[in-house]
């Protein structure tokens, strides 16, 4: 590394522009889709568990996220999974997932589409 890629890196992004922020909050969402709970045939986003997802104008993704159960079999796992998609996304620069139980997931918290995948209706 040369010292001015050095010097790149230390310099800001320019902010985000409503549009490219709507463009990259669909990627977001489609890519949080693809990962499931290996014990419910639904996405974690329509299930309820992605709680908060904020994007930094470096382009940094901090994501704040849930378990059906805190003693669920791939709680170790799961986390490294959302980060495995949403780091796929090129716009992306990094991204932390945090496990939170707080406040506590419910059935409440799912989407109606999770609803009817699950015949809860």
């Amino acid at each position: 590394m040369t010292p001015d890629d050095a010097s790149n890196l230390d310099q800001k992004a320019p902010p985000l522009a409503k549009a490219e922020l709507d463009a990259l909050t669909d990627q977001l969402i489609e890519k949080l889709k693809t990962v499931f709970d290996p014990e419910i045939p639904v996405d974690i986003y329509e299930l309820g568990l992605i709680y908060k997802v904020d994007v930094s104008d470096d382009r940094d993704v901090a994501i704040e996220m849930t378990l059906t159960a805190p003693g669920c079999p791939v709680a170790g796992e799961m986390p490294e999974w959302v980060h495995d998609a949403i780091v796929q996304i090129p716009e992306v620069r990094s991204c932390n997932v945090d496990l939170v139980f707080d406040p506590p997931w419910d059935q409440s918290m799912m989407s109606d589409e999770a609803k009817l995948a699950l015949n809860m209706f």
